[in-house]
């Protein structure tokens, strides 16, 4: 019996766990001696360790049946497939998902920053890696990254990740530079993504610090929820989802979907809740300045409507995924595991199961399935058993 059970999933949510050299066979060579190496160079013992470990499992069939047994438990670079492709098919047939988005986890700040050569260049080479990553399995779907500071740059980027197969791009979920993201300039950029049916998604950090580090300045420091104090603490929580709201409520206000009204976008690892309470201060912002505010007048339809046609959003492991669904509509969110960061749980399932108590059959499947089928286009993914490698317990 895999993870699944019964169930069709999809996961909208899963990371690769780089490690030092994943850029490096597809960095133009005069930028490889430019990308950052410090934090990775700091970790490599940790990575040392991981692939000695990852070998051991290769080699040992009794280390890799206790890494099966601990699929849902270890994790990082200690977890199966967090770094080898090959082995991460293993750990879907186990899951039993049809289908996965894979985002990078920390090849991204080797090479952001105000350096634009170093920026679209690093950009290219992880969208190149991540498609290599998953090249493999149709299953694994990778998440490209383009910056949109520079709009030219933007679309080639774009369209290079496209072509290698990419089934979705990020972006920041901040201005774009000295532009906002809804520009002119950049009207290239979304409509290659509208023609290519392939959605931009949003995910955390790409909106750069959550909150001003003084509001942790306060007498009583705490360390985050894995031990440290630079991850997500509860204050940080509260502001999660302050970069998407205003990204996204740019995009629909100043009328992005109705100039492109193929295009599509996800909201990946900040959460849902708050999105009840965002469709109403939409359609409230709407009313409020229209008389003022041109592009407002010439909505075509309320904002809260364009959440439901073009959004898609994962909420995290306890939210009230069924009251949320009830308030907000069962087309909006979306099941993830964040594997194998240690932020997905033990057993995502189990929180997102309880959650659904009540909700009917037709809305759990969208929840687990269809919307990010929605989301990514259908012919991008699908939902037929894959041939199976988990040996039976019989």
């Amino acid at each position: 019996m895999t993870y699944a059970g019964g169930r069709t999933i999809l996961d909208a949510d899963s990371h690769v766990m780089e490690l030092a050299d994943f850029l490096d066979d597809f960095i133009e060579p005069s930028q490889r001696d430019r990308l950052r190496r410090g934090g990775m160079e700091a970790l490599q013992p940790v990575l040392d360790d991981a692939v000695a470990k990852a070998r051991s499992r290769r080699s040992d069939p009794e280390k890799a049946t206790l890494a099966e047994e601990r699929l849902m438990t270890d994790k990082g670079w200690s977890a199966m497939g967090g770094f080898d492709p090959v082995e991460r098919s293993r750990v879907l047939d186990l899951l039993g998902f049809h289908a996965q988005l894979v985002f990078a986890t920390f090849a991204t700040a080797m090479f952001t920053g105000k350096d634009a050569e170093r920026l679209y260049a690093g950009a290219s080479a992880q969208n190149r890696a991540m498609a290599n990553f998953c090249a493999d399995d149709p299953r694994l779907l990778a998440v490209g990254f383009v910056p949109l500071v520079d709009p030219e740059r933007a679309v080639a980027c774009a369209a290079e990740a496209i072509e290698a197969g990419c089934a979705a791009v990020m972006v920041p979920s901040t201005a774009a530079g000295e532009r906002a993201p809804t520009h002119p300039a950049l009207d290239d950029f979304w409509s290659l993504l509208e023609r290519s049916d392939v959605p931009f998604v949003l995910h955390v950090g790409g909106g750069g610090r959550l909150l001003d580090p003084a509001f942790h300045n306060n007498g009583m420091p705490v360390t985050d929820h894995l031990g440290g104090g630079e991850n997500v603490r509860s204050k940080d929580y509260l502001a999660i989802h302050h970069s998407p709201e205003v990204f996204l409520g740019a995009l629909i206000l100043d009328g992005l979907f109705d100039r492109h009204p193929g295009l599509r976008g996800g909201c990946i690892e900040q959460g849902a809740g708050w999105v009840v309470s965002w469709l109403h201060h939409l359609d409230y912002g709407q009313r409020a300045f229209r008389r003022t505010e041109e592009p407002l007048r010439n909505l075509q339809a309320k904002p809260s409507d364009y959440v439901r046609r073009h959004l898609k959003f994962t909420p995290f492991p306890g939210e009230p995924v069924g009251w949320m669904m009830e308030q907000a509509g069962a087309e909006l969110f979306m099941f993830s595991t964040d594997y194998p960061h240690p932020e997905g749980g033990r057993d995502p399932l189990a929180k997102f199961e309880e959650a659904l108590a009540g909700v009917g059959d037709a809305d759990c499947e969208r929840f687990y399935a269809g919307n990010l089928a929605d989301l990514l286009g259908h012919a991008s993914v699908t939902t037929a058993p894959h041939r199976s490698t988990v040996r039976s317990s019989a």
